[in-house]
């Protein structure tokens, strides 16, 4: 009996199984970045939507939404409609810091899907390769012989870019002056032009302005040295002060609250096969990142302690900012 039913049960579920796996847009598909071309969420938005584009046959564009940290942005996925149309290229700034950094943030973590992870690794001090500072003692000392005068530059405020270099000079009991810009790409750009002092941003971000001598690394933020740059030690192991200090970034793909099931479902299995692309890993290894591979419901669960770990942290530090 049991088995006839599961006969007469099984033709009826196999078109809602066929129309899971082989969910594919109605139509031209966009992925919203909140921050300016050329930093690493936009390079890993235009990494994804060339290979989505190439999956579907379908057009897959990328569009800037600038400002606020990447607030803006994921403002205007929130109010998309959830049809797999609209997507947002997230990171660990606006989806995970700026709920406890902003008092007026306009959007909460339930109105958004948390699709897939993309990358992640660890964030990178940096200062222009004409500074005589050479090391993190010397970092320190070049700080505290100029108090308050030194500015530093962000991919924006409430960026990871931001809290990181907040933490550090915290632990280090010194100060220096928070310029936020709208991206990667004009706070290096900054940097290079000798308007600000020093960045703390992504590796995969500043990669290749290291490899090309233009940009001097003293410390990686992550746990462990970082395979691309073995010279460069770790925040943690540098100086006293710091060794409690760590902290790695990360990116994902979003879209609005709602998002039926079966288009999470096929999202998270495009984007785990772009993952496992051997020139996907090259390319990531590159750029000092690693793919970040995770089920939508293990990314649910990341995304939420992320949120609880920043929370901890910027309440300690007493910050708090308007958005907008």
């Amino acid at each position: 009996m049991l088995k006839r039913r599961a006969a007469l049960l099984l033709p009826a579920m196999l078109p809602a199984l066929a129309m899971a796996e082989a969910w594919k847009p109605g139509g031209q598909v966009r992925i919203v970045v909140g921050s300016a071309a050329g930093g690493t969420t936009d390079v890993m938005a235009r990494l994804v939507a060339q290979y989505l584009q190439g999956r579907w046959g379908t057009p897959v564009v990328v569009e800037n939404r600038t400002g606020a940290g990447g607030t803006i942005g994921t403002l205007e996925v929130v109010r998309a409609k959830p049809d797999g149309l609209t997507l947002f290229k997230g990171n660990i700034g606006p989806q995970a810091i700026a709920y406890s950094l902003f008092r007026n943030l306009p959007y909460r973590p339930d109105q958004l899907s948390n699709i897939a992870g993309t990358i992640r690794g660890p964030n990178v001090l940096v200062v222009n390769a004409t500074n005589s500072v050479r090391t993190m003692p010397e970092f320190a000392a070049w700080l505290r012989a100029n108090p308050g005068k030194i500015a530093y530059a962000s991919t924006g405020a409430g960026q990871s870019t931001h809290l990181s270099p907040v933490w550090m000079l915290q632990l280090l009991n010194v100060e220096a002056i928070h310029i936020a810009h709208r991206g990667s790409a004009p706070a290096q750009t900054d940097l290079l032009a000798g308007n600000v002092g020093f960045l703390i941003d992504n590796l995969t971000g500043v990669m290749e302005q290291i490899r090309a001598g233009r940009l001097r690394p003293l410390a990686v933020t992550s746990l462990e040295r970082n395979g691309q740059l073995p010279d460069v030690p770790t925040m943690r192991e540098s100086l006293p002060e710091l060794a409690g200090y760590e902290v790695n970034t990360w990116f994902g793909l979003f879209g609005p609250a709602a998002l039926p099931p079966e288009i999470v479902n096929a999202l998270n299995a495009a984007i785990g096969d772009f993952l496992a692309l051997p020139a996907t890993k090259a390319r990531f290894e590159e750029l000092g990142g690693a793919p970040f591979q995770v089920t939508p419901t293990q990314f649910d669960a990341f995304v939420a302690a992320e949120i609880e770990k920043w929370r901890g942290i910027i309440r300690k530090e007493g910050l708090e900012l308007d958005a907008n």
